[in-house]
């Protein structure tokens, strides 16, 4: 089983494919060189292969590299990150303007 993440946009977010096709994403706003994660979901179908946690760390990483504060609003990223401290970092709490950026 072959698995990629890759970065997309409209919408942004980092997607992950195993065996050529899209299995799930960790979706994400920028503002304020902040990247907002709001949501992360991998198909029923690809469920269990650790999927998940491949894109959320794909994605941490890319965040790190680009020099963005990493805002965690889904739960599934928020409790990847109690488990790898080693990114607190380059976190920050939620602000208002992090939600406002979702809803733009």
């Amino acid at each position: 089983m072959s698995n990629s993440v890759s970065r997309q946009s409209n919408p942004d977010r980092f997607e992950v494919t195993s065996d050529d096709k899209v299995a799930g994403f960790a979706q994400f706003v920028d503002h304020d060189g902040r990247r907002v994660f709001f949501h992360t979901e991998i198909g029923e179908e690809f469920g269990g292969q650790g999927l998940a946690g491949i894109v959320v760390e794909e994605a941490v990483t890319a965040t790190r590299e680009e020099g963005l504060t990493l805002v965690a609003v889904c739960p599934y990223v928020k409790k990847w990150l109690t488990k790898h401290p080693e990114h607190a970092d380059i976190t920050s709490p939620v602000t208002p303007a992090d939600l406002a950026a979702i809803n733009a």
